[in-house]
């Protein structure tokens, strides 16, 4: 076996436990914040949306863009989220379901219940403040 498939095999046979309560990034936005933990040389992140967020007038300030150009793959555990789509599809996502979003799409929270999702996938500059104020 090859130094660099036995480097590998390392990485990936090696057990890691993270966990929200202390994670290694705190993000904080109008009617929300997201936590990011890094593990397996990935990044997840819990979103907490609270009622009355929308990405329009909380993220949209900071990303510049017409929509979200963040693709999402999530697990929804608290709350609704309706998603309308660019091309004007809208649904909404209940706790337990699992949503697989692509770039181009508004989002916002349904009732007095905060929106709790873990994404697996797009969260990694989501709500960053850049230098050019993006």
């Amino acid at each position: 076996m090859s130094q660099q498939a036995k480097s590998a095999m390392t990485v990936s046979e090696a057990a890691e436990v993270k966990s929200f309560a202390r994670p290694d990034e705190v993000r904080k936005f109008a009617k929300g914040r997201l936590e990011l933990v890094k593990i397996g040389g990935a990044t997840i992140g819990r979103a907490v949306f609270e009622p009355g967020w929308r990405w329009a007038s909380s993220i949209q300030p900071i990303a510049h863009t017409k929509s979200c150009e963040a693709p999402h793959f999530q697990y929804h555990v608290a709350g609704v989220l309706r998603v309308k789509m660019d091309d004007g599809s809208e649904f909404d996502c209940k706790p337990g379901d699992v949503s697989l979003l692509p770039s181009g799409h508004d989002a916002w929270v349904v009732g007095d219940e905060p929106a709790i999702v873990v994404d697996f996938q797009g969260m990694v500059d989501y709500a960053r403040e850049t230098a050019s104020g993006r």
